[in-house]
Order: structure tokens, then sequence, then C-alpha cells
């Protein structure tokens, strides 16, 4: 059964997601949610972080948790951090 689920998103975040350039969320996570679950993303300034009274929502796909990154040395997780990569449909 899925859920709607309310949190705040800055609003640098939100715009990108309102616009369609940013189709990914990362999140801590220390609360739990399922593909089918939706988000209600509650605007948020960026200075203030005083709600801006815009929402959106959004349906959750896939959800992947994990602690260990074990694909790469310390060294290079140091050297280089991590990316997060959104895969869209190619314009034809």
């Amino acid at each position: 059964m899925s859920r709607e689920i309310k949190k705040k998103i800055l609003s640098k975040y939100y715009r990108a997601i309102e616009s369609g350039q940013k189709t990914f969320e990362l999140r801590l996570a220390n609360w739990r949610c399922e593909s089918g679950d939706v988000l209600i993303l509650e605007e948020v300034d960026d200075e203030t972080k005083q709600p801006t009274g815009r929402s959106m929502r959004k349906k959750v796909g896939y959800v992947r948790r994990t602690k260990d990154f074990s694909f790469w040395t310390e060294e290079e997780v140091e050297k280089y951090g991590y990316q997060i990569i959104s895969l869209l449909e190619e314009e034809k």
C-alpha cells in the first residue's frame, strides 16, 4: 500500500525538479519510502529555511538503500568522491 510522505526541499532543488532537470532525490535513509509511495516536496527558502508555501507531488520509482559503496577503494573515493547520475530517455 502506497503512502504519502512529506519532506522539505530547498528552493534551488525544488526549481530543478519543477523544470524537469532534476529527476532524482538523494536523502539520508533515516526514514522509509518504497516504490509507489508519493513524496510531497514542500519548498523552503534556501537561506531562511522557511516554507514558501509551494509544494509538489512526485511518485517514488526505484529506491536503493546502502551503507556499502565498496566498489572503489577509500583512496579513490577520497580523490574523486561520488556522483549521482540521472538517466533520461534519449531525445530522437
